[in-house]
């Protein structure tokens, strides 16, 4: 998975690697911490930083235990518990600063699972609870692009001919999701 990362992150890096490959002009910001990261989480080293919200004009000191690392729209997010509630919590690298790694190793909870932790989300926030059936109508021109990338993996076509393609989710209605589905704009009917 490094090399991976190493072969792709070198790509991006370099100002022409192709006159064949083109890769989207903006960049992720906070990856050059994804290695001390990884590191943290394989050893289970609390990591401390300093911690920006976009809706708030300070930082904030964090002590936390790494859980895993989740990409989401060009960002990469931290999941860990924040030792100051005892709350998992999802923090994006581009906001973190100062990382230190701490030396003494903290227990790795055996009941957590980042895949049933975002099971029923889309993007980055993850709601606890039942998830809820979503029905959306679209254009029938857009069956192939949501046939190609479905939106989700629950995702189930309940409707598919010349007037309409309708699908159907089992997730939940999180702000993320809200956001992808009206970039249909127009396509999106009802």
């Amino acid at each position: 998975m490094l090399e991976t990362f190493d072969q792709l992150d070198l790509l991006y890096r370099t100002k022409t690697p192709s006159k064949h490959i083109y890769y989207e002009k903006r960049k992720s910001a906070g990856t050059e911490n994804v290695y001390g990261i990884l590191h943290a989480i394989h050893n289970r080293l609390p990591i401390n930083f300093k911690h920006e919200k976009y809706w708030e004009d300070s930082l904030t000191y964090r002590i936390v235990e790494p859980y895993a690392l989740k990409e989401s729209h060009h960002r990469w997010y931290l999941i860990a518990k924040d030792r100051k509630d005892n709350r998992i919590k999802t923090f994006g690298l581009d906001r973190m600063s100062e990382l230190h790694f701490e030396k003494v190793k903290f227990d790795y909870p055996k009941d957590f699972d980042a895949d049933e932790m975002f099971k029923y989300c889309y993007g980055v926030i993850a709601e606890k609870g039942n998830p809820v059936e979503i029905i959306l109508s679209f254009d029938p021109e857009q069956r192939m692009y949501l046939g190609s990338l479905q939106i989700h993996e629950s995702q189930e076509v309940i409707v598919n001919n010349k007037d309409e393609y309708r699908i159907k989710l089992r997730m939940h209605a999180t702000y993320d999701l809200i956001k992808e589905i009206l970039s249909y704009g127009e396509d999106l009917k009802s």
